[in-house]
């Protein structure tokens, strides 16, 4: 071993652990790898950052836009309009459904803003079925997985993968080359969840069931006295909350009148508050402020429902700003207008110091306030709200439009041979140029931090050619699992794949390990693409924890999971995605 593969492989191990422990960001450990392998001369300046400027990168912030373009359009809303239409109320039926709506969405946009459509929809289904959440949402989020690996465009892995082989002089994939394995792998994904994987997840209570049921505990009714403090002082003078941690939901005048609330609402004599609080903070509210705490309250939280005041769940969007500030920070009541009257992380219900808590992406919210606001909030793309809400600003007459703009983007890479970065940045432009989104939509809609990702990353793939670190590795493997034949190499590069990218993104474990697939097949004189295919699959079978994929983040908090109910059900999913890859890739790609 050389000096500088054993220093290469230091930087793998060190970013590896950087990608297991979440202390710094993903973008952050990709920066922080570029820097280091410049400094250690294992790569120029001008490899290092080639990556900003690789097409592969230039595909996907692209391929981000002209999502971002059927998303603003409704086109996305229309197609999880059809599953409501489709799937009636069977459980394998439903699953069925949904599932081959988000694979398929999931082929020809990002699968995050599949699932991000889909979600509540998937919500209301299960309502009106009465089939639990848990039970859907899992298999959403998998099958966006499962649909990304049927064209080139469905994942970051595939890009990179045919970028990568490129790079290398050797034939690389076209648009659909994915289409025959990914449509064999995502139909086996469907069946296994259908008749396997569904009985494997368990039923949970929903998240808004979790946090009503311990919200019953802390709903309390406080009647203003004439000689109170609180009369005639609006509620941001009144304090209660600042000082006291005392979330006023509803009042309710002595006509029997149930008004929603804000921070200018004036409190009158004889009011009643319906409060949330711990009762500890009730009493010392009561002993400064004179107020009577009404010693039988027959207010349910499920009454504050009414024309105009709404409980409903809702859940951090995954580019939200929110993620890691306070509610106290955004001044979420004076912003929003809503009240946030529980948080739900990672099993745990949230009642006290709602305002002082940092939120986090998977984060379910109840939330209560005006019902004429919610399109506001959810036009505010920094929450998914979980039940549909009618949206007045999608630019559904653009609709035509944006699945044009899509169409001659496929008949540019099919037809024309123009090269997929070209072709999704001529989609992107035209999608603005067409108004179906802004160009600030247009920005929005990329998610930087994986571009960022990518381009850190892929430095150390051109770091682990030239220092010899990937044909190193690949002989060790050849050496380890050779002497079984090429079908136990091919198994042992989508499991060494499929363990990196649960603590890792599935984009930066393909930099690491298409490299090694391709210097393996080398080795063995075998056909490349085959052992590039198995690569981008295992990187794509992110099922065994909820932190391995954004979009099983996304699904967490509102289908009230617990952490190893992926792994109860995705560890069987990846076995068997293992066997089909084994069976039918080299039908379709010969090894030799």
């Amino acid at each position: 071993m050389t000096p500088q593969i054993a220093l290469t492989l230091a930087i793998i191990v060190a970013a590896v652990i950087l990608f297991a422990t979440e202390k710094l960001r993903v973008d952050v450990v990709a920066l922080l790898v570029l820097l280091t392998l410049v400094l250690t001369g294992l790569v120029t300046p001008e490899e290092a950052f080639a990556g900003f400027a690789n097409p592969a990168v230039i595909t996907v912030w692209a391929v981000y836009i002209v999502s971002g373009g059927l998303f603003k359009t409704g086109v996305a809303d229309f197609l999880g309009q059809q599953i409501t239409r489709l799937a009636g109320k069977s459980e394998p039926r439903l699953i069925a459904v949904i599932m081959l709506t988000c694979g398929t969405m999931s082929a020809f946009m990002n699968n995050i803003g599949a699932v991000a459509v889909l979600l509540p929809a998937v919500v209301g289904i299960s309502r009106q079925a009465k089939v639990p959440l848990s039970r859907l949402l899992i298999p959403l989020a998998f099958s966006s997985l499962l649909g990304g690996n049927i064209t080139l465009i469905g994942t970051p892995p595939n890009i990179l993968a045919a970028s990568i082989l490129a790079d290398r002089g050797l034939p690389t994939f076209r648009f659909f080359d994915f289409a025959p394995t990914g449509l064999i792998v995502f139909g086996v994904g469907v069946l296994y969840m259908v008749f396997i994987g569904r009985h494997l997840i368990p039923i949970r209570a929903s998240v808004e069931e979790q946090q009503v049921q311990r919200l019953r505990e802390y709903i309390t009714e406080i009647r203003v006295p004439p000689d109170s403090p609180l009369v005639g002082k609006t509620l941001v003078e009144s304090r209660l909350g600042t000082d006291y941690d005392v979330t006023v939901l509803a009042i309710v005048h002595p006509n029997g009148l149930q008004t929603a609330v804000g921070r200018d609402t004036l409190i009158q004599p004889n009011d009643l508050l319906i409060v949330e609080a711990p009762v500890e903070k009730l009493m010392r509210a009561r002993e400064a402020l004179n107020f009577v705490i009404e010693p039988r309250s027959k207010m349910k939280i499920e009454q504050l429902e009414s024309d105009q005041l709404h409980i409903f769940e809702a859940t951090l969007a995954p580019r939200s700003p929110l993620i890691g500030r306070t509610l106290k920070e955004v001044r979420f009541r004076e912003r929003y207008g809503f009240n946030a009257l529980a948080i739900w992380r990672h099993g745990e219900v949230i009642i006290e110091r709602l305002h002082q808590v940092r939120l986090q992406f998977g984060d379910a919210l109840l939330l209560e306030g005006p019902r004429d606001r919610l399109p506001e909030l959810l036009e505010a793309n920094d929450f998914l709200i979980l039940e549909p809400v009618k949206l007045e600003q999608r630019r559904f007459d653009k609709a035509p439009v944006a699945v044009g703009a899509m169409a001659l983007v496929l008949v540019l890479v099919t037809l024309l041979n123009f090269h997929i970065s070209t072709a999704m940045v001529i989609g992107a432009v035209l999608m603005v140029l067409t108004r179906c989104l802004s160009m600030e939509q247009a920005y929005e809609s990329i998610e930087w931090r994986s571009v960022f990702l990518i381009a850190g990353m892929l430095p150390l793939g051109t770091a682990m050619e030239s220092t010899g670190t990937a044909q190193y590795l690949a002989d060790w493997i050849v050496r380890l699992l050779g002497g079984f034949g090429p079908l136990a190499v091919l198994a042992g590069m989508y499991l060494l794949v499929t363990v990196l990218t649960q603590p890792m993104s599935n984009a930066a474990a393909t930099v690491l390990i298409a490299p090694i697939a391709i210097d393996i097949a080398l080795s063995l004189g075998a056909n490349p693409q085959p052992f590039v295919l198995a690569t981008v699959i295992g990187a794509s079978t992110s099922f065994l924890t909820p932190v391995g994929h954004q979009v099983n983040v996304l699904v967490f908090g509102p289908g009230g999971y617990r952490f190893f109910d992926y792994t109860r059900t995705g560890g069987p999913m990846t076995l068997v995605i293992l066997i089909a890859t084994l069976i039918f890739l080299p039908m379709i790609w010969p090894l030799f």
